[in-house]
């Protein structure tokens, strides 16, 4: 008797049970999707772009992005070996404003380089081997006495006396000199 009983028991249990489930996954969705426009809605806001560009301003965030993705960098190798990448760097070289920033960007690593390469002994002598050829010499040498040069070079000195540092640097060098001349 008790079995007639419990099966049907058993029956609306199992119903109720997966009624409920089929409702506790439909609610899951419609939370998914409502908490999804919410956040969606809340990014399209004033608010919510300007606290997304706060967070990519972060220098800690910006670093984080560009130096431990190896897979940007990655990207960058590659574009920068490929014909496209050599055809973009042709072109924006030819830009004088491009060219001058991007040389004041590496100024000093340049130095540093420059200067690690002077000490250098092999270096060195390659240059030192440069600089005493013939050739070399005899092209500088007709460098220095053509007009353009003294143009050049009678321009440049004018300018530096025209200079208020020289003057000044002048004034004060003729200054002890007199006061020399009268001890």
């Amino acid at each position: 008797m008790y079995k007639k009983q419990i099966i049907p028991l058993l029956f609306v249990c199992f119903f109720i049970l997966a009624g409920c489930s089929t409702q506790a996954q439909g609610a899951e969705e419609l939370d998914y999707d409502q908490t999804k426009k919410m956040v969606v809605d809340i990014l399209k806001t004033d608010d919510g772009k300007k606290a997304l560009k706060d967070v990519l301003a972060e220098e800690p965030f910006k670093s984080q992005l560009v130096m431990d993705n190896t897979a940007v960098n990655d990207a960058i190798k590659t574009t920068l070996l490929s014909d496209d990448g050599k055809e973009f760097w042709k072109s924006a070289f030819k830009d004088p404003e491009f060219s001058k920033a991007f040389a004041d960007s590496m100024a000093e690593e340049n130095q540093a380089v420059l200067k690690s390469l002077l000490n250098d002994p092999e270096y060195r002598s390659k240059l030192i081997e440069v600089l005493h050829d013939p050739e070399l010499e005899k092209e500088l040498a007709d460098l220095l006495k053509s007009n353009e040069y003294r143009k050049h070079l009678k321009s440049v000195i004018s300018e530096t006396f025209e200079s208020p540092e020289y003057q000044a640097k002048i004034q004060e060098i003729l200054q002890k000199a007199a006061k020399e001349g009268k001890k």
